[in-house]
């Protein structure tokens, strides 16, 4: 049993505190927040402990694991705090708003002799274990090409000022379309390239708010990049291409193409997405086939898209807690593998130079760099 607490209790915390139940091996000890009408409501609303400072929160001995919900603009803060107190650390993306940030925490980490991982933790759903096992058998012969999607389409025409958490707290719109898309959202598309084809060796990125104009509350703002598109050379190989923003129309899909076969993951927020094979030696679904002849006779393409292959099934189907779409992520099985790792002394899974290398990427992606090594 691992004692967690939890600092920052914004719209992403309940999404954490719904998927705890799927981890009684994690112990909610108590939370902080630096808002305390926020904290008082989440508190309330989920019968917890609240802590009256952050000092009192670091000071906990019982606590193991220091859960960091705060904005990106205070991870590079309260990851150094909780290290300097001794806690292990699981922090939402990005670690760090800079690169420097991002290496110091992860040396500061390793100094002390302590993990830190971090977010998303979609790509320790059961979804990638399946795409990774297809890869491994060789079911698309080798891997060459990846086309990642993470488009969550113009919310900002929607009435996200109503949208609210299950505990109340509103989705912080604002602040998302002043920091940019990209250090929320690139993450879960890299998360699943990293974990299936290992570091990347090069990324040429480009990033543009092509639209200045998001709507009412936002007139006069800075606002930061609503559309990013990096291009990934991996060192084992596979190349990428993974584009994120809040203009096209909502698209997470994953396409990896092998040189025997493709296979299309239908949405990475999805802890069991349906996951589509298709090899080149065999014919594709009957539904598919008879789409295709269609199109070809009658010259027009049918509304809507068809994905390639057929679905594969999942060799087991546990029962999980999941926030509703279209968030269902197990968002604290991140934080049981973080704990496993440190029972078992091993590197955590998105931990240390795997989380610094996510970091990084997400935050080139945003910057636009154009071409890095890493």
């Amino acid at each position: 049993m691992a004692s967690i607490a939890i600092i920052g209790t914004g719209f992403v915390a309940d999404y954490y505190i719904t998927t705890l139940a799927n981890h009684p091996e994690l112990e909610l000890v108590g939370v902080f927040d630096r808002d305390p009408a926020r904290l008082s409501a989440f508190c309330s609303f989920h019968n917890l402990k609240a802590y009256p400072d952050l000092a009192s929160c670091l000071a906990d001995r019982s606590v193991d694991i220091i859960v960091n919900l705060t904005t990106p603009e205070s991870h590079f803060e309260i990851n150094c705090a909780a290290l300097d107190a001794g806690k292990h650390v699981y922090c939402e993306k990005p670690l760090a708003m800079t690169s420097e940030g991002v290496r110091k925490v992860i040396a500061k980490a390793e100094t002390a002799g302590l993990q830190i991982a971090g977010a998303p933790a979609n790509a320790l759903s059961e979804a990638q274990k399946l795409v990774a096992g297809l890869i491994a058998e060789g079911r698309i012969g080798m891997p060459k090409v990846a086309y990642a999607e993470m488009e969550d389409g113009p919310v900002f025409r929607d009435n996200w000022q109503e949208w609210r958490s299950r505990s109340g707290a509103p989705w912080p719109g604002i602040h998302e379309f002043e920091i940019g898309c990209t250090l929320e959202h690139a993450g879960y598309g890299l998360s699943w390239l990293v974990a299936l084809f290992g570091p990347v060796k090069t990324l040429q990125a480009f990033s543009a708010l092509t639209f200045p104009d998001k709507g009412v509350g936002l007139e006069g703002k800075s606002l930061g990049p609503d559309f990013s598109v990096g291009v990934l050379e991996f060192a084992s190989g596979p190349v990428a291409r993974i584009t994120c923003g809040l203009v096209a129309p909502r698209d997470r899909s994953l396409t990896i193409v092998g040189d025997e076969g493709t296979i299309v993951v239908r949405d990475l927020w999805d802890h069991f997405s349906p996951v589509h094979l298709l090899r080149f030696d065999e014919k594709g679904p009957l539904l598919q086939r008879l789409a295709n002849w269609y199109q070809r006779q009658s010259g027009r393409h049918l509304p809507g898209r068809l994905f390639a292959g057929r679905v594969v099934k999942y060799p087991r189907k546990t029962s999980l807690q999941l926030p509703q779409f279209p968030s269902q992520i197990d968002f604290s099985g991140g934080i049981s593998a973080l704990n496993a790792a440190i029972e078992s002394a091993e590197p955590p899974a998105f931990g240390g130079w795997q989380a610094g290398h996510l970091s990084e990427l997400v935050l080139a992606l945003n910057n636009g760099v154009g071409r890095q090594e890493f």
